[in-house]
């Protein structure tokens, strides 16, 4: 296909009832649910897509994006209107930038912030189950704040990533580690108070951001302690790491592109 037309598509999207981004056969995925809305709207054209960012099962995305192939050059505000018409009401493309032909959204620096919405104590309204992940019981979310900042910097995270291979890279950076009372995404049957967990960073590896909020919850109810937290982002650690905090509550809340 004759790469002529290059395009940043800005997408959102609530991933409860999709087994995450990339394509999976017979299962339904927004990469999947993307191309098949192009295949309509852009008739007999062809084209390709890449996404920035594979999210899981169940993860949602307030700002994620795709780069869009195309061999024509289309007018991107009325492609957005008839695009968005067409998606699934749980997907939103909220702008669309032409870039040139060197751009490339897998390899061009990026950072990624994320945040982990939860809450403890009383069980929660059900409707919150696709943005809030509750822990039963209390947290000492004071000693979680102070532990969410034992992750900042450059650490060995192997211990958070699941299955790595011996060609994992597992030394990252957190920029920010960060757990906060939750201000900004808030609906009427949501508990009355709620946290969010924000962490940002140039990459990460598979549930590394689930494992290391289910290390804090674990700090939170009294199993570890600081130390415990420290000696987990070095490389001589040794002890397996099986608790993976669910999926619902995290989304990746914003994508940039530094370069």
């Amino acid at each position: 296909m004759g790469k002529k037309s290059y395009y940043l598509v800005h997408i959102q999207y609530l991933g409860y009832r999709y087994h995450g981004w990339a394509k999976q056969p017979g299962i339904k995925t927004v990469h999947h649910m993307i191309d098949r809305t192009l295949n309509f709207v852009l008739g007999d054209q062809k084209f390709k897509t890449l996404g920035s960012s594979r999210t899981d099962k169940m993860v949602s995305a307030n700002h994620s994006a795709f780069e869009l192939f195309l061999e024509e050059a289309i007018d991107p505000e009325s492609f957005l209107d008839e695009f968005n018409l067409n998606l699934p009401f749980d997907l939103r493309a909220t702008h669309i930038e032409e870039v040139n032909e060197e751009f490339n959204i897998i390899q061009a620096p990026k950072s990624k912030e994320y945040v982990y919405l939860f809450c403890c104590g009383d069980k929660p309204h059900p409707f919150t189950a696709p943005l809030l992940t509750w822990f039963p019981g209390e947290l000492d979310i004071e000693l979680m704040k102070v532990g969410a900042k034992l992750f900042e910097g450059g650490h060995d995270f192997r211990a958070y990533c699941k299955k790595p291979s011996n060609n994992t890279e597992t030394e990252r950076e957190i920029i920010l580690s960060e757990i906060r009372t939750n201000d900004r995404i808030t609906a009427s049957f949501f508990p009355e108070t709620t946290y969010t967990y924000h962490v940002h960073g140039k990459g990460f590896m598979r549930n590394q951001i689930r494992m290391m909020i289910a290390q804090l919850v674990r700090l939170g109810r009294g199993e570890i302690d600081l130390d415990f937290i420290k000696a987990s982002v070095t490389a001589d650690f040794s002890e397996h790491l099986s608790e993976i905090a669910p999926a619902s509550g995290l989304q990746l809340d914003s994508v940039s592109f530094t370069g």
